[in-house]
């Protein structure tokens, strides 16, 4: 299970609402052998995506901690997603964090942080293990999906709990770029049944078995782990976005995804108006309609829109002439008729993948938890 905390939930700058781009992806284990600590919600792995101006701030809203924070992501190097990083970074250090931490991001990215770490004599207790993406995709790689070269980061969270972080070049006025996670858990369960029948009693022969040993018993026979446990895989997948002007970029990675996180910039008459007032000058954002309409055509059954213009205000009323949700609302739903929420700064969602979908309709796979804040 994954679940989301909207950090940050506005373009460009931030409002009175909402503050810049980031969100919180954290990776739920309900199988975990330290089942207690992983209820702790300080004790939780967790990935940023993206880090505007102001996201520190917005944690301490949240109980999400520095400590477990194991990957930064950065879409794109506009400062409304990354202005955020080297502050973050600092808190982490002055809050005594010596764990490694893995940024995956452009190379750009990179020599930010070089420029802070000198000009402000920047000290981190903690190795950055960075990633640069361009690097990332240069790399041979096997696995193609259409015309897009899949390569992927591999994060263990523990023996049965992975991480996995592919990565789709978008369209904008700078190089941007998607994000696909998938959380896979492997769970084994013992056949308790059959060991009983094969009169074979409880002991610690068991134990050996369910950890994938093969065993010898003390009369003996051996016994393959393979016929006595059951591996069950459970898998969860979110896309998430970073600013992009062709959804279309997306239809690999949207394949078997749970949810899609896109930016929705402006209603599709508002984007008109922008490119048909300025035609030398193309913000390369998408308006809800056209994400909408994407998501429709490559049947994604559960939207949530994000990164709105500061002239839309964060009220519901479709009836105003001052531009607000509703009208953003309104414009993906023209095109897209399945679960669709509007992200608003603290939301939160839980995704859930191996939810049995055999008596619920296929949202159930995405609910709606409410408020970080104050939590």
């Amino acid at each position: 299970m994954l679940k989301l905390t909207f950090l940050g939930t506005s373009a460009g700058v931030p409002t009175k609402q909402r503050n810049v781009t980031a969100l919180a992806v954290e990776c739920l284990n309900p199988y975990s052998s330290g089942a207690n600590q992983q209820h702790n919600k300080k004790s939780r792995p967790w990935v940023l995506i993206d880090c505007g101006e102001g996201t520190q701030q917005q944690l301490l809203h949240t109980k999400l901690s520095l400590h477990q924070l194991q990957a930064i992501c950065i879409t794109h190097v506009h400062g409304d997603h990354c202005y955020g990083l080297p502050g973050l970074l600092a808190s982490a250090a002055m809050s005594g964090r010596t764990a490694a931490l893995t940024i995956i991001a452009p190379k750009a990215i990179a020599t930010l942080l070089e420029a802070i770490t000198l000009t402000t004599e920047l000290y981190l207790p903690f190795t950055i293990n960075f990633m640069a993406i361009e690097d990332i995709l240069s790399e041979p790689n096997d696995e193609h999906k259409g015309k897009v070269t899949v390569n992927k980061v591999t994060i263990n969270l523990d023996h049965q709990h992975q991480l996995v972080i592919d990565i789709y070049p978008l369209s904008h006025r700078v190089t941007s770029y998607g994000f696909g996670i998938t959380q896979t858990i492997s769970r084994r369960t013992l056949n308790t049944d059959k060991l009983i029948a094969a009169g074979i009693p409880a002991s610690v022969l068991w134990g050996r078995l369910q950890q994938g040993e093969d065993i010898v018993t003390d009369d003996g026979r051996k016994l393959y782990a393979e016929d006595y446990v059951d591996n069950d895989v459970q898998s969860t997948r979110v896309v998430v976005a970073g600013d992009n002007d062709t959804p279309e970029c997306l239809s690999a990675a949207v394949v078997d995804a749970d949810l899609l996180v896109h930016e929705a910039t402006y209603t599709h008459e508002v984007l008109n108006k922008i490119q048909a007032k300025n035609p030398d000058f193309d913000p390369m954002h998408s308006s809800a309609q056209l994400v909408g309409r994407f998501a429709e055509q490559l049947g994604v059954k559960n939207l949530i829109l994000t990164h709105f213009s500061a002239r839309y205000q964060s009220f519901d009323n479709p009836d105003s002439s001052t531009p607000n949700m509703a009208h953003i609302r309104i414009d993906a739903q023209s095109t897209y008729q399945d679960n669709l929420w509007l992200a608003a700064d603290f939301d939160q969602y839980m995704v859930n993948g191996a939810a049995d979908l055999a008596d619920e309709e296929e949202g159930s796979r995405v609910q709606y938890l409410g408020s970080a804040r104050g939590c």
